[in-house]
């Protein structure tokens, strides 16, 4: 029976069923975060230079680009930096 549970019956061990919670959790505060990470950006005093620079580089680079910036940093332990910094440059180079 459990290895049916487990093969086919969709059931995960406590240890996975915990790591996808993290993952779900973490993408979710990417979501909520890069908007805002965008609002910063939009508010700084060289907007348009800034958006030109970032539209210049490389799409692997804009992440960098951004996070450097600072636009994606928020208070507090934050350990997706990145993830809101890639998820920023790309609603910032598609609007």
């Amino acid at each position: 029976m459990a290895i049916v549970g487990f093969a086919w019956g969709g059931w995960v061990t406590g240890g996975t069923a915990e790591a996808q919670a993290t993952k779900q959790a973490n993408a979710a505060v990417v979501v909520a975060l890069a908007p805002i990470c965008v609002e910063k950006f939009k508010h700084t005093p060289d907007v348009a230079t800034n958006l030109t620079a970032l539209k210049k580089a490389d799409t692997w680079s804009q992440g960098d680009f951004v996070e450097k910036g600072g636009w994606a940093t928020f208070p507090g332990p934050n350990p997706q930096v990145t993830a809101i910094a890639q998820a920023c440059a790309v609603l910032l180079a598609t609007a």
